[in-house]
């Protein structure tokens, strides 16, 4: 098991090394037309990182009712059959 925890860490560090190097080969500026009529300008990879994680937040936002339907099921499932006395299943025949 120790191996694959080596091997984990080591995917960690390749993709961290691999995303700092797109990082720097796009430091460029862009403009970013917004509602407010005035361009913004920022680096490239920093419009990348903030455009990312609004999407990670609203895919986060869009799975939570979900999650806790689901959560909430469960429950009631815990409790109905904490509720209900414990059958034996039957034997079979082998």
């Amino acid at each position: 098991m120790k191996i694959l925890t080596y091997l984990s860490w080591l995917l960690r560090a390749l993709i961290f090394l691999a995303l700092l190097v797109f990082a720097f080969g796009n430091t460029e500026t862009v403009k970013l037309h917004l509602l407010l009529g005035e361009p913004w300008q920022m680096p490239l990879i920093l419009v990348l990182l903030v455009f990312f994680a609004l999407g990670a937040a609203f895919g986060i936002l869009a799975c939570l009712s979900r999650l806790f339907r689901q959560r909430r099921e469960i429950a009631s499932l815990k409790r109905a059959a904490r509720a209900q006395p414990e059958r034996v299943p039957p034997q079979t025949l082998a």
